[in-house]
């Protein structure tokens, strides 16, 4: 009777690490898949075209350690970049990273949403919780980070440069909606000029 209870114990073992063994090549299969996909994705950095009047180098500095990897054409693309499923998110962030704010092509549309960083500093949704970890270099402290809201609200202007985001008719920079030059003209515009 030993030799059943014995033969079946060795047949579940065997069935077991058959499943193992398919699971695991087929994960394996699957990352390698992955991995040359993430491995093909463009990773560059287009050059400098304009950047904004920095209030300060501090400004700068910090603006650049805590938001240039997404938000300009300087992204350091660090080994995990390279790396399936990482490499995917990284790619991602960056590409919408530099369409939304670019102060690596100021002047040339870059700045569309810039205005709006102060209050995603405020909220604490920039820099995302999820970057933190592999960038401790971004994680401001409450000092720096306040210093970086008033440089960025002395170089982007509270509001500047709604109007032409949204696209209204017959404005161009330097202008008020009234067509007249120089009146009531925001920050962000002024550079434009």
């Amino acid at each position: 009777m030993a030799q059943p209870q014995t033969l079946r114990r060795v047949q579940r073992s065997t069935r077991g690490k058959r499943i193992a063994l398919v699971v695991g090549g087929t994960l394996l299969t699957l990352f390698l898949a992955l991995q040359g996909v993430a491995l093909a994705l463009p990773r560059t950095n287009p050059p400098v075209v304009a950047e904004p009047a920095w209030d300060s180098p501090q400004t700068r500095e910090l603006f650049m350690r805590a938001c240039g990897d997404c938000h300009s054409n300087q992204t350091n693309w660090r080994w995990s970049t390279y790396v399936a499923p990482a490499a995917f998110l990284a790619y991602r962030d960056v590409v919408e990273g530099r369409q939304k704010c670019n102060v690596s092509e100021w002047g040339s549309g870059g700045e569309a949403k810039c205005d709006e960083s102060v209050e995603q500093i405020r909220e604490g949704k920039m820099p995302p919780w999820f970057y933190l970890p592999l960038h401790p270099e971004a994680n401001l402290s409450a000092q720096e980070k306040d210093q970086l809201i008033r440089g960025l609200l002395a170089t982007f202007g509270e509001g500047g440069g709604e109007r032409e985001r949204r696209g209204e008719p017959g404005t161009r920079p330097g202008e008020d909606e009234s067509g007249e030059e120089g009146a009531r003209t925001s920050p962000l515009a002024l550079r434009h000029a």
